[in-house]
């Protein structure tokens, strides 16, 4: 049933079948419904005819009852008429039934006959006559009633009584059945005559609808692209019928507006696949240009595209032009090509003339390396088939333009599609070259001076500690040599800043050309220098401390005023072992020696004799003692320095810094914690400081949040996250308003249990933050392994950034970086107002320094910026600082 059911629905969807079935459908409704009304007429004139057949019966059967009566009957008489008379229509379908009422029945005795029904009963009584159709019978009661000429047999009734009452029947039933049986033979003759001329025409209309499908699918068929689709043509197909001919014209016009707008799949499935492409990923940064040449690779794979362009703008030197090839070309094409860019970039709003210093770099393809082009390029073609987008003004990454060369960019439908994948490249290309210059220029910087290109202090330490390590594996000796340069101060404030940049340019060059090239020289800071002289003892460390004093005697330069200035340098010196075993008591002594040069009268070197030996190792033994006695008695002292919002100059940020109160004098950080973390007991400190630190914030309602300055060995000791936890619970100081500040003071062997610890403290709602951000290499590795919150810029970058270029262009770099990571930054070392109002045009958030506030005990005291009139740019902040406490700096 359910597959017949399956069928049916099946030839119901074809069109064929759909008018076999409507023609069907509509003729057997109309027929049956014909049908079904003559039955019914037909059925009600055979039922009026039995009325008034039965009647005639009635009127003839009472008529004969009264002649014979007339005459004189007997009761045997009288069952003989009726006998008869039921006998004479046996056949017929009339069926009577003769019933004598009470007053005959009283005079002449009962008779036998059939029960009365309500309705013999009733016409006895009232002598009314009814008709009625009943179950397909037809039945008549018709009363005899007594007339005068009745009274003479009958003188027991008078007239007008009912003296009896004939029954006619007529049953109907084999007459509709037969008529029935009649016309359901009609019917199904009828039926089948319909199905074949409904076949006949259905046949016919299908067949000339089916041969204009036929043309019109075949048509269809051969659009395999939309160059296919633009030779489609149906205006030609005629039905036969006007409506649906008029519906082929709407299809074909709708199709003459689709050619207009048609664009191939491929390039639209290439588009999407370029969204993917903005998931950038290392090996995408590290290597840009062969992540561009795949690029062209695929652009390939849907249209043919001989060159793909990028234009960056350098600085304000001028453009860089990367041309990128599938195929390789003669020289000359390449000529050409920079030629017509050449023109093309200048004819640009942007383009400043033909003295612009344009660079260009042609690469090609590792697929088309050996492939010439199957035609090479005139300038024609070039210029024909070049689609570029560029910009009035560079985007990120420095682009201002791409242009892709291609068959294809003539097409007037394929030009704005290209236009949409030029505009998606222009994005992600730039993406990719900015975030490739700016890890270069952090991975370069975080391990260089911007200023004189030197390694900075951060990887001198970490070379130290390796020297050591290495020299005592191999018993070996070597020097470091430690350089302040004498009256430099004079320099810069008597020829200004930039000049002064000058001057250490020329010092840093002057000691890379008097040293060997396996010797480790480094800026410290500011105009201090270091050397480490591998395999080298006191009296060779010695001749190259005379060998420096003399090249930097005997350099020159010129002031801008004329006049000449020289350099001069005090020079310390210590030696491995000969002086310290390790490598903090190394550079202690050497920078001893410098001050000790410094006191001879400056330009001179200066070696420790064993009693000076003795006497910085006592200090040291001093200091070691003062920092374990101020842990044993508690002597750990909180001070807090303000972090101000740089727009609106509001202070609800403030660091947590240790000091050590030694009688009435307080000792900065500077001078213990190197010795601290020496001896191991920084963690202890740490804690000691944080407790004392939480109690002063709920002892003065504190609301704000607290940047607590750690080294990673304390994140790592077992005990210490729990005590942290618990002590935030006992102070009631809500975890998200702490900000763990992570340096890189000590170097950490496991990064991972310290990514451990991070975690779990980020877990119960602490916050983190990157100090001194850019001074090391570890920086970058843990913004990208731990979860950052905030970035504080290495204050030297943020201090000297209005006098460098490469300073101004770091912190540059480290504020997109933060940007597009969702992490805030803090500028450390804000001095000047100078400073602070480049700070905020630099869109960085927060801001640390003197000229904001300075550290102090309390927090009411640490020059809290809430009035909007000491807003950040207006002298008030100045004034506000001026009158803060005096503090040793970190």
């Amino acid at each position: 049933m359910l597959t017949m059911a399956r069928s049916l629905f099946t030839c119901f969807r074809t069109l064929k079948g759909f008018v076999l079935m409507a023609i069907l459908s509509a003729s057997l409704a109309v027929f049956l419904g014909v049908t079904l009304v003559a039955t019914l007429l037909y059925e009600d004139i055979l039922a009026r005819q039995a009325e008034q057949t039965s009647e005639t019966l009635a009127r003839q059967s009472f008529n004969a009852m009264l002649q014979v009566m007339r005459q004189g009957w007997n009761r045997e008489q009288m069952e003989a008429f009726v006998e008869e008379t039921r006998r004479a229509h046996e056949g017929s379908g009339y069926r009577f039934e003769f019933y004598r009422g009470d007053r005959v029945a009283e005079r002449y005795g009962e008779v036998e006959q059939p029960d009365m029904d309500i309705v013999i009963l009733s016409a006895l009584a009232s002598g009314g006559e009814r008709v009625w159709r009943e179950d397909g019978t037809v039945r008549r009661i018709m009363p005899l009633i007594a007339r005068s000429d009745c009274l003479t047999c009958h003188q027991n009734a008078a007239s007008g009584d009912v003296l009896g009452v004939i029954d006619i029947q007529h049953d109907m039933a084999p007459i509709s059945r037969e008529m029935r049986q009649n016309y359901v033979a009609m019917f199904i003759v009828a039926s089948l005559l319909i199905l074949l001329l409904a076949a006949a025409i259905s046949t016919l209309f299908a067949g000339r609808i089916r041969d204009s499908l036929e043309a019109f699918r075949s048509r269809l068929a051969v659009v395999n692209s939309v160059e296919d689709f633009r030779q489609l043509d149906v205006s030609d197909i005629d039905v036969h019928f006007r409506e649906l001919d008029s519906a082929y014209q709407h299809v074909n016009a709708l199709v003459g507006r689709l050619k207009d707008v048609a664009v191939d799949k491929d390039i639209l499935e290439f588009e999407i696949r370029l969204l993917s492409k903005f998931i950038i990923t290392s090996e995408v940064v590290r290597d840009w240009r062969e992540f561009i040449k795949e690029l062209l690779a695929e652009i390939n794979t849907i249209m043919p595209a001989h060159t793909l362009v990028t234009i960056f703008q350098v600085e304000e030197e001028g453009y860089e032009l990367e041309v990128f090839w599938y195929h390789e070309v003669v020289v000359e094409t390449r000529e050409t090509f920079e030629r017509i860019l050449t023109q093309l970039v200048e004819a640009k709003p942007h383009g400043v003339g033909p003295t612009v210093l344009k660079v260009f770099h042609h690469s090609v393809h590792p697929c088309g390396e050996g492939v010439p082009l199957a035609a090479e390029l005139t300038a024609e073609d070039i210029r024909l088939q070049t689609k570029s987008l560029l910009l009035e003004a560079p985007k990120i990454g420095g682009i201002v333009g791409i242009g892709v060369q291609s068959d294809l960019a003539q097409d007037p439908i394929r030009h704005i599609v290209i236009e949409g994948i030029l505009s998606t490249l222009l994005n992600l290309v730039g993406s990719v070259k900015a975030i490739y210059k700016y890890t270069r220029d952090l991975e370069f910087y975080a391990t260089r001076d911007p200023l004189t290109q030197l390694h900075n202090q951060r990887i001198f330490k970490d070379m130290l500690n390796y020297e050591v390590g290495r020299s005592t594996r191999h018993q070996d000796h070597f020097s470091l040599l430690m350089l302040d340069l004498d009256n430099f101060k004079h320099v810069n404030d008597r020829h200004g800043h930039a000049f002064g940049d000058q001057f250490l340019q020329a010092v840093a060059e002057t000691l890379s050309a008097s040293v060997r090239p396996g010797d480790f020289l480094a800026r410290y800071g500011g105009d201090e220098f270091t050397i480490i002289l591998p395999e080298t003892e006191q009296q060779q460390a010695y001749s190259v401390g005379l060998r420096i004093a003399d090249s930097l005697t005997s350099q020159v330069l010129t002031a801008p005023d004329g006049s000449t200035v020289r350099a001069t340098t005090s020079i310390g010196i210590a030696s491995y072992p000969n002086h310290a075993s390790n490598p903090h008591d190394l550079f202690l002594m050497a920078d001893n020696m410098m001050y000790k040069a410094k006191r001879k009268g400056k330009n001179c070197i200066a070696l420790p004799d064993s009693e000076e030996v003795a006497a910085v190792f006592r200090e040291v033994g001093e200091k070691n003692q003062m920092v374990l006695s101020a842990l044993e008695e508690q002597r750990i002292v909180p001070y807090f320095q303000p972090i101000a919002d740089v727009r609106t100059g509001e202070v609800n940020i403030h660091e947590l810094l240790m000091r050590i109160q030694v009688d009435d004098r307080i000792v900065p950080a500077g001078e213990f914690i190197d010795i601290a973390e020496s001896i191991g007991v920084i963690h202890k400190m740490d804690y000691l400081l944080i407790e004392k630190a939480f109690a002063q914030i709920h002892e003065q309602g504190y609301e704000g949040m607290l940047f607590i300055n750690l080294s990673p060995k304390s994140l790592i000791i077992g005990e210490f996250i729990s005590h942290i936890h618990q002590l935030a619970i006992d102070y009631d100081i809500l975890p998200e308003r702490i900000v763990f500040e992570l340096t890189e003071r000590e170097t950490v062997s496991n990064l991972k249990l310290l990514e451990k610890f991070v975690l779990d403290l980020k877990l119960e709602g602490f916050n983190f933050a990157i100090d001194d951000f850019g001074s090391g290499y570890s920086s970058f590795r843990y913004l990208k392994q731990f979860p950052i919150d905030m970035i504080k810029i290495e204050g030297e970058f943020i201090r000297n950034m209005l006098n460098d270029e490469k300073y101004m262009a770091f912190v540059k770099s480290i504020v997109t970086l933060a940007q597009s990571l969702g992490v805030s930054t803090v500028a450390e070392f804000i001095e000047d107002e100078e400073v602070l109002a480049a700070v905020a045009a630099l869109g960085i958030d927060f801001g640390q320094g003197y000229h904001l506030g300075r550290p102090a005990r309390d927090f009411a005291r640490t020059c809290q910026v809430r009035d909007s009139t000491h807003a950040v740019g207006t002298p008030g902040n100045a004034v506000m600082a001026q009158a803060c406490p005096e503090s040793d700096r970190e």
